[in-house]
């Protein structure tokens, strides 16, 4: 079971639960990241369509991404939504649990190798990975893309440290996101070939807030001219594309050249 630090959820906080009991009026629900406390959903924060009975949406055993929306530490009660989950919000907590999942999978193999506990596993390496990169998994994901050396920066030591990077690199694949477009690029003034390079070079000023990427832009034959962009998530991408997008045409725009772009399709 995925652990958190923290006895209770935090108002707002977007947790993975399990529905427990179904009643007429709401549910139970088993929060699966704190120890497998319960928290009530009522009927009316099941859902914004209508329905005729609570078990059209939630069925016992179903795991769910739900909202906190009240938390009373003293009283033991914690309250949670279902309706005011977006889909985004669902596909983005979904994902990070799977990468917290895969985590604890690797710290189980580590602790096992040690003679330790996980208790231990988290103690030692998890939560410093946690603090220093974010999230436990993108520490070993750091270790596979920058070596050994940031797990150090991160605090961990022997015999936990050489263990952590050797499963790292064992276990961990990088995928990278990588997105195409195409940019026309036309000038008619009387130094058009020079005007258009710096159009093209331009986004070169916009790199410098970016890690972990490749730009290759290349001619497809004037005016069409390629770039291809990888990086390690499609958000990073699509946002480097974008700022790349952004700066080539206000260059287009001061060398008085006429732009367009398309994507393609990889």
């Amino acid at each position: 079971m995925v652990k958190k630090r923290r006895k209770f959820p935090a108002r707002n906080e977007l947790v993975i639960g399990t529905v427990k009991k179904i009643f007429e009026h709401g549910a139970f629900i088993t929060l699966d990241e704190y120890g497998g406390i319960e928290a009530y959903c009522p009927l009316n924060e099941v859902s914004h369509s209508w329905f005729h009975h609570i078990r059209e949406v939630l069925k016992e055993g179903q795991k769910r991404v739900f909202k906190v929306i009240r938390v009373n530490p003293v009283k033991m009660h914690i309250d949670v939504s279902l309706k005011r989950v977006s889909d985004a919000e669902k596909k983005d907590k979904i994902y990070e649990w799977k990468r917290a999942q895969r985590a604890e999978k690797l710290l189980e193999i580590a602790a096992k190798k040690l003679g330790k506990t996980l208790d231990d596993a988290y103690k030692e390496a998890g939560w410093k990975m946690e603090d220093y990169f974010g999230e436990i998994y993108a520490g070993f994901e750091e270790a596979v893309l920058r070596g050994k050396e940031v797990l150090v920066e991160a605090g961990l030591k022997e015999p936990w440290l050489s263990l952590i990077y050797e499963l790292a690199q064992a276990y961990v694949e990088i995928r990278k996101a990588k997105i195409s477009g195409e940019f026309i690029v036309k000038c008619y003034e009387r130094d058009g070939v020079e005007r258009i390079k710096k159009v093209l070079l331009s986004w070169r000023d916009v790199i410098g807030k970016y890690r972990d990427i490749e730009i290759r832009m290349y001619t497809e034959g004037a005016p069409r001219y390629r770039v291809d962009l990888t990086a390690l998530d499609y958000k990073t991408a699509e946002n480097l594309l974008k700022d790349i997008i952004s700066r080539i045409r206000e260059e287009a725009v001061r060398q008085n050249c006429i732009i367009e772009f398309k994507r393609v399709k990889r």
